[in-house]
């Protein structure tokens, strides 16, 4: 069923997007993107009173001043900070980290509820944090991801709440594809003997495919074209194109009706490629190892 079409009230609308222009307008610049940060998240919040007494030297308690030094991105780790193969001084991850925390602090805000609104605001931020972001893409609420520079997403996308994208290896996603609620779509995985050791991945979403509620696509597969992934299915291996799969692990259970001539027959679907996505790295010599398991990890004789 076709969505109506719905729009906010004239002052309403031109109020909000003078901000959005505003914001877009300053991450453009060469102006501090951490400066910028802070700054747009102390009016989001409303506290633009106590930010100035603090900043003036004037009396806050202890809680009150954490709450405003937060508003500053450098003052928060971010999870991928921790990631060992992580450049975490590197110019592009600490722009990114910033843009991500204005992000993520932004759905905290009650605007993050006003729907035309909000949309807007996080498309703009995409186009600032994505390696691509192409026109006409709706991003709703609480969505997660690892960086973000590592994302290039197409035209028309649509990815709903609660969404995880994790781009520590790297994610594509095509154009007019629908990511439902509660999905999760990764680009690493762990070795089963040793969960410290990553394996990076390049996972593709390509053009209309739909990954359905709460369903999980696995590092480096590929979802093909116009194919579906149904709700709470495991993608382990490659979804052909104009095929639906479901399960855990998701298996190809039908073509799409009217494009069987030009899909591949179900007996030769679901075939594991994501070796051939790998992305290898190196880590730095002089990397301080961290173990947060501290397993033994050597089987018995």
């Amino acid at each position: 069923m076709t969505k109506r079409h719905v729009s906010l009230p004239t002052e309403m609308a031109e109020s909000l997007q003078e901000f959005v222009d505003e914001v877009d307008r300053r991450l453009a610049s060469e102006e501090d993107t951490c400066a910028v940060v802070e700054d747009v998240l102390v009016d989001l919040h409303g506290d633009r009173e106590a930010y100035e007494r603090w900043q003036s030297g004037g009396d806050v308690s202890p809680a009150e001043r954490v709450r405003l030094q937060s508003y500053d991105p450098c003052n928060a780790t971010l999870e991928s900070e921790y990631y060992a193969e992580v450049e975490a001084e590197d110019e592009q991850f600490q722009r990114s980290k910033h843009l991500q925390w204005l992000w993520r602090q932004f759905d905290a805000t009650p605007m993050a509820d006003n729907v035309d609104f909000a949309l807007e605001f996080r498309s703009m931020l995409a186009d600032h944090l994505f390696a691509e972001c192409g026109e006409n893409c709706r991003f709703f609420k609480g969505i997660s991801m690892t960086y973000g520079h590592n994302i290039s997403v197409g035209d028309n996308v649509v990815i709903h709440d609660e969404v995880h994208l994790d781009d520590r290896g790297t994610l594509t996603i095509g154009d007019r594809v629908s990511v439902s609620d509660s999905a999760h779509i990764y680009s690493h995985d762990h070795d089963v003997v040793d969960q410290t050791e990553v394996r990076n991945y390049h996972t593709v979403l390509e053009d209309d495919a739909r990954i359905t509620f709460d369903s999980m696509v696995r590092a480096g597969v590929r979802v093909g074209e116009n194919a579906i992934l149904a709700a709470k299915s495991a993608a382990q291996r490659d979804i052909p194109a104009h095929h639906i799969a479901a399960g855990s692990p998701a298996e190809s259970i039908a073509v799409k009706p009217g494009w069987e001539s030009v899909a591949t027959p179900l007996e030769e679907a679901n075939v594991d490629r994501r070796e051939q996505r790998r992305i290898e790295y190196d880590l730095p010599d002089d990397l301080d190892v961290f173990d947060e398991f501290e397993r033994d990890r050597s089987p018995p004789e």
